[in-house]
């Protein structure tokens, strides 16, 4: 973690992991007893799993992105401060 930023409790990471595995059951189950032929369940089941991997890449490559613009951010304030002391260093 950067210093900018607070580490996840380990209560909000149990959190989140026990809500998305009980989300995925739940749908596992209702899949199971939809009144359908098994090639429908079989569909719906392959889709649910491409949903789910569709969203952890989405949010994987949010994160990157905000992450490289915040270190974007933070050269650009060196560059910025070092310019600063550049100019003020020279009018003294």
């Amino acid at each position: 973690m950067n210093a900018n930023s607070t580490p996840h409790t380990s209560s909000w990471i149990s959190f989140t992991y026990a809500s998305f595995i009980l989300a995925l059951i739940m749908v596992a189950v209702g899949i199971v007893y939809l009144p359908v032929d098994l090639w429908i369940k079989s569909y719906l089941a392959m889709g649910i799993v491409m949903l789910v991997q569709s969203s952890i890449t989405v949010t994987k490559t949010m994160r990157d992105v905000h992450e490289a613009s915040r270190l974007a951010n933070r050269i650009d304030d060196a560059k910025t401060e070092r310019l600063l002391r550049e100019v003020s260093g020279s009018n003294a």
